[in-house]
């Protein structure tokens, strides 16, 4: 159903939709989008002026009714809960840019080294939209035609409530991975940072690959003995982390999580019982109030 056109809402009467189980859940609390780059998405879309079908779209995404999404190369599938027993089938095609586009950008990027270094280095630098610009090329859509919407519900809106769940959901999502955009656009991360590191060499070889992850051996002993440690031996004063789940909050959301709770506030807990429960094992001690006396007081999920 490409080419949707833009019809009022008093075209269709709202429709309740049936409780969904298990879905993706928006985990604002009020606007959606933390960073500039997600909160400019969610901006173009809302200057589009397609009325209440976006605040339905928003009640959908807080409430879970997403069931699915799938982002690949200028694509994004989904499956939305709606008001009758089959989820619809929502589709949004984003306006790729051409590989004549894209060269212009890296050589802008080649001429623009601190860009460049931002972005091998995981971040989106705030004036990167201006470098888009200057290029004659726009990083986000500027008209609704630049995205192309197919649903299975009966509305012929672009968007109708239900792709709007997607977009806002898009958008958060953005927060978590700012190449995400870029993948939409066209080009996937390890295409970007060959680019990058085609037009800025230089900058490449300041940042160091991820090596990959060295696979556990069910061995305990064997595995801790390569790090030159053995459950023998002490290893100093031993206590509860004063900040919980500090490897998690370093690698921040889970993609598009379903919890009806933040993803961190639904793992902080777990980290701090596992924490006194390791130290109780360590230490030998049976009276689990005596270590929680006797450790730090920690601090909330929203202190820390």
């Amino acid at each position: 159903m490409a080419g949707r056109g833009i019809w009022n809402d008093a075209d269709f009467e709202p429709s309740r939709p049936r409780p969904a189980k298990g879905g993706i859940r928006s985990q604002s609390k009020q606007d959606f989008g933390d960073t500039w780059w997600a909160r400019r998405w969610i901006e173009v879309l809302e200057r589009f002026d397609i009325g209440a079908r976006l605040s339905r779209g928003q009640s959908y995404a807080r409430n879970g009714q997403v069931l699915s999404i799938q982002v690949e190369t200028g694509i994004v599938n989904a499956r939305v809960q709606g008001s009758r027993t089959k989820p619809y089938e929502v589709t949004i095609k984003v306006k790729t840019l051409s590989p004549t586009d894209w060269a212009k950008i890296f050589r802008a990027l080649g001429r623009q080294v601190l860009f460049a270094a931002k972005l091998l280095a995981g971040e989106m630098p705030r004036d990167i939209e201006q470098l888009f610009q200057d290029a004659g090329i726009s990083l986000f859509p500027t008209k609704l035609w630049d995205l192309t919407t197919s649903c299975s519900c009966d509305d012929w809106s672009n968007p109708c409530k239900h792709t709007a769940a997607i977009y806002y959901l898009l958008g958060e999502e953005f927060d978590r991975d700012p190449f995400l955009l870029f993948m939409l656009r066209g080009l996937k991360r390890d295409e970007l940072m060959a680019g990058l590191g085609a037009v800025c060499p230089h900058s490449a070889e300041t940042v160091k690959p991820v090596a990959p992850p060295e696979p556990l051996t069910g061995e305990h002993n064997r595995f801790w003995g390569r790090a030159g440690l053995h459950f023998e031996e002490s290893s100093g004063e031993v206590e509860i982390p004063r900040t919980s789940a500090p490897q998690a909050r370093q690698l921040g959301g889970f993609p598009f999580w379903r919890g009806e709770t933040p993803f961190l506030d639904s793992l902080v807990p777990i980290y701090e019982a596992a924490s006194i429960r390791g130290l109780e094992v360590l230490l030998g001690a049976e009276n689990p109030v005596e270590i929680e006396k006797a450790t730090p007081e920690l601090p909330s999920p929203d202190n820390a």
